[in-house]
């Protein structure tokens, strides 16, 4: 909840005062990186942020060169770090541990000096901007030259909590105009934006309360109850997730700056595929651009189209925690996404009429399209939503709870 605290408030306010004041472009780039260096710094504390320090200086040097082997080499040190950061603790004790408690034991008691109780703030999205920016590099896109562009393209305070994650070329086009003009359209947007985001986080935080006052009983509510709690997790899970990226989009727009949209009516997709065109978009084209293309895609079969697709999502899964439910969401959605790459449901549910309903009279046709169209949405739905529990709670009570949706 950092951009709910008392000294957020007050960082934001002054902070927005001064770059509005200051209409010289330079200084309002070195007042952005000073706010996202002390913000940084806040929040994650001198132990936080020298990591991300040198896996930025050697992204910035790395891609100078342009060197093939180095960008790789590097992106392996990225991803490395954020393993060792963020996935130490899980490998130890979710994996290790099971059949070598001893080895376990010993290995966190010899990491306990060096590694922090808690990840540096941002580190999976610092690491999925470095890894991306690698990769263009890698495909021929020129770098960035300027060590302050680059800096507050690694640093920009709005996203560093939740995202959107970045791409280097649009947002250093955006960062160029913020600098030179922010104008009223764009601090009005921002703000009406921003109040939207804040909305959500309190509509959110209501749906939680309720949530938990319920729990305890779950097993004993009404059926109706129970599937109410399903429904209020996943209006809960989406008014937080975006409600923080409508904030960090409605901030970056108050500086003239464009961050990329992040959720497009998730709730309304008719298909596992369509979901996640419109979840968490920043991240799931990171992950088709980055590992699902590069691990063929869909090119080799049905096969191995299929599992490209489970071992993305797996990863997809990971991203967002480390604890095994997480793992088991990714797969759960990687397993769904491959039966629906393996059925011919894509074709029938294209924004046409299918061909097997072109006999049947217009006013049947439309019937039936709707009435097709409007299950395939409801089995979406159903497929998210009970997914949704992997995702909440541990894999054991998420489990229990999706066995008591289906019995009194």
């Amino acid at each position: 909840m950092i951009f709910f605290s008392h000294q957020f408030a007050v960082f934001t306010g002054l902070f927005f005062i001064a770059y509005w004041a200051v209409p010289i472009p330079l200084a309002r780039r070195l007042l952005l990186l000073l706010a996202s260096v002390t913000f940084q710094v806040h929040f994650s504390g001198p132990a936080g942020v020298l990591p991300i320090i040198v896996l930025a200086v050697g992204t910035y040097f790395v891609a100078l060169s342009r060197n093939r082997l180095l960008c790789a080499l590097w992106i392996t040190v990225c991803a490395l770090a954020l393993i060792f950061y963020k996935y130490t603790h899980f490998l130890f004790q979710g994996i290790i541990g099971v059949a070598f408690p001893d080895l376990a034991k010993s290995g966190e008691e010899a990491l306990a000096g060096i590694l922090p109780t808690l990840p540096p703030l941002g580190v999976s999205f610092f690491v999925f901007e470095f890894v991306h920016y690698l990769m263009e590099i890698r495909r021929g896109h020129r770098p960035i030259r300027s060590p302050l562009t680059f800096a507050l393209f690694t640093s920009f305070w709005p996203s560093l909590v939740a995202g959107p994650i970045k791409r280097y070329r649009q947002f250093s086009v955006s960062l160029s105009h913020g600098a030179r003009n922010v104008s009223s359209d764009d601090v009005i947007a921002g703000m009406v934006r921003l109040a939207i985001g804040i909305c959500k986080k309190f509509l959110g935080d209501v749906l939680t309360s309720w949530i938990q006052s319920q729990q305890a009983s779950f097993d004993v509510l009404p059926l109706s109850v129970r599937w109410g709690i399903v429904v209020a997790i996943a209006f809960r899970i989406l008014l937080d997730f975006s409600g923080y990226s409508d904030m960090a989009i409605g901030f970056a727009r108050m500086m003239g700056i464009r961050l990329p949209e992040n959720f497009n009516w998730p709730y309304i997709a008719h298909s596992i595929t369509d979901f996640w065109r419109r979840w968490h978009i920043s991240l799931s084209t990171w992950i088709r651009d980055y590992i699902y293309i590069p691990l063929g895609g869909s090119r080799h079969g049905l096969m191995r189209k299929s599992l490209n697709g489970f071992i993305a999502m797996a990863l997809c899964g990971l991203w967002h925690g480390a604890a095994w439910n997480f793992a088991l969401w990714g797969v759960y959605h990687g397993v769904g996404l491959a039966i629906a790459g393996a059925l011919p449901l894509p074709r029938l549910l294209s924004e046409k009429p299918p061909l097997v309903f072109s006999s049947f009279r217009p006013a049947a046709l439309a019937a039936t399209w709707l009435a097709w169209r409007g299950f395939s949405w409801a089995a979406t739905m159903l497929f998210v939503m009970i997914g949704w529990l992997l995702f909440f709670y541990p894999v054991d009570q998420a489990f229990h709870m999706t066995l008591r949706l289906f019995s009194h």
